[in-house]
């Protein structure tokens, strides 16, 4: 099968968490499957019984069970009557979230998460942590939509983090190709750190990184000429710089390094601050994605 086919096969895949509001993830993904031409598929996960012979066990786990296909059954009417033409199904699957989930993305164009705001304690320990170890393991690009980011009356555009590493090449495509079926804007940004100790001149380094930063998007806005692309060298914390560019963009794209365990202890602190930090979506891309 070629590439064009296979990819025309993928679907956009969303988690909905009953327990949480899922219309944004939900409407998230159901306008990209839409602007995709790919279908939506929409998950509940429900964890299995431990032990039917246990008090209590069996009618807890018939409870999730009943409030998960009532959540699915939601979502599904929600997303076919905001996009209609799009091709909806809806799977309730047994097993833990963040296994169940972060294996379809093998499968996923995309896949979609509301964020349950854990803290980070939470995240790592808890069984409920989704969105972090989705992001860690995930083989297609993760969006998390914790924020509503843009604010009306502001020009759409989208923010990518470049540091010149092959996760934010991966990044980049990403981005461009986002922006492309947007059409919106898209601010390519790279955080310079000083070094505490140098023996080359602070404008140097500065000037360096800015020549890095053109050459790593000179090749993709030519391959997109219709996207209107801006980059920029801030200074400071790459979390905090970050953030605070895509303060009302639509999303901000970052690339992820490595292949995380089941924690997200690989995920990286960048990634990993922005999802606690950005007000808008977390888009995160890991090398094995295709542009």
């Amino acid at each position: 099968m070629s590439g064009t086919a296979a990819r025309q096969e993928q679907q956009i895949v969303v988690g909905v968490d009953p327990r949480e509001d899922w219309h944004p993830a939900v409407g998230w993904a159901a306008d990209e499957a839409h602007r995709r031409g790919l279908g939506l598929r929409l998950v509940v996960t429900v964890p299995p019984l431990h032990d039917p012979r246990r008090p209590g066990d069996a009618p807890r786990h018939w409870e999730a069970e009943e409030t998960g296909v009532q959540a699915l059954a939601a979502a599904d009417a929600w997303a076919r009557e905001r996009r209609p033409d799009t091709g909806t199904t809806a799977s309730l699957l047994e097993g833990l979230p963040a296994p169940v989930l972060a294996g379809l993305t093998r499968e996923a164009r995309m896949v979609v998460l509301g964020s349950r705001h854990l803290n980070r304690a939470q995240e790592i320990l808890s069984a409920n942590s989704v969105v972090v170890p989705v992001s860690a393991q995930a083989r297609c690009p993760v969006v998390v939509v914790g924020g509503t980011g843009q604010e009306a009356g502001q020009p759409p555009y989208l923010v990518v983090g470049v540091d010149g590493s092959e996760a934010s090449k991966a990044a980049l495509a990403f981005a461009f190709e986002e922006a492309a079926l947007r059409g919106c804007a898209l601010r390519a940004v790279a955080v310079w750190q000083p070094p505490v100790f140098s023996f080359r001149d602070g404008d140097t380094l500065l000037d360096a990184e800015r020549r890095l930063l053109a050459e790593s998007v000179a090749g993709w806005a030519g391959t997109y000429p219709g996207v209107r692309l801006s980059h920029e060298v801030v200074t400071g914390s790459p979390v905090e710089a970050l953030a605070d560019a895509a303060e009302h963009a639509v999303a901000v794209v970052v690339g992820r390094r490595g292949q995380g365990g089941y924690t997200g202890m690989r995920l990286g602190s960048v990634v990993h601050g922005l999802l606690h930090r950005a007000r808008c979506p977390v888009i995160t891309v890991p090398l094995e994605a295709e542009p």
